[in-house]
């Protein structure tokens, strides 16, 4: 079974959908005893970055979800993947969880329209346990104005608007996707399948 932390603060029923789809079981929860008896952990996240996080804070689900992370699978999705980050500057600094290290901060887009919001090609730069049966060059769906800088050992694609944007990264048991896979047709559904998968063996 694969945890969707429900916080208040992200996408539920498109994640749920797409995990349905694949036959991915699956369950929204904000219980820590649940979250840790869980396969796999997703957080999804949509919205601003401080009120997500006072949100999940909220839930006392902090100490949880990073207990679980040195454990099992889980994936961050779009404001969710850059929780898992040190902090983001969105509208001053707040901290995030902490579990890779890194920030998010406005994209630089050169003069392209904020918030970055399409179908954008992923170059992988290192291959993990989502991208298995991945050439690169694949297009995924991206909704964000903030994007994540972190060590190049933590990326495993980009993309590029304006400048290269981090688009999945993996570190460990963590991954996180700035896309939305569950929106992003055949090669979201893959990646989701990629990770269901990984959830069953539990290995990173």
């Amino acid at each position: 079974m694969i945890a969707v932390i429900d916080y208040g603060a992200g996408n539920l029923f498109s994640v749920k959908n797409a995990l349905d789809a694949i036959g991915a079981p699956c369950e929204f929860t904000r219980d820590a005893e649940r979250i840790a008896a869980a396969d796999g952990v997703i957080l999804p996240g949509v919205g601003a970055f401080p009120e997500a996080m006072r949100m999940l804070r909220a839930t006392g689900l902090e100490g949880t979800i990073c207990a679980q992370a040195a454990r099992k699978p889980l994936l961050g999705i779009c404001l969710g993947m850059q929780m898992l980050f040190d902090c983001s500057e969105e509208f001053g600094q707040t901290a995030g969880l902490g579990l890779i290290k890194g920030r998010a901060r406005l994209i630089r887009s050169g003069g392209l329209k904020i918030p970055h919001m399409g179908w954008n090609d992923l170059q992988i730069l290192s291959p993990c346990a989502m991208t298995q049966g991945m050439q690169g060059g694949e297009y995924v769906y991206f909704v964000h104005s903030y994007c994540v800088e972190t060590p190049r050992e933590n990326l495993s694609c980009v993309t590029h608007y304006g400048e290269e944007i981090t688009a999945l990264v993996h570190r460990g048991f963590v991954y996180g996707a700035q896309f939305h896979p569950e929106k992003s047709g055949r090669a979201g559904i893959g990646m989701l399948k990629n990770f269901a998968a990984l959830c069953g063996r539990k290995g990173a």
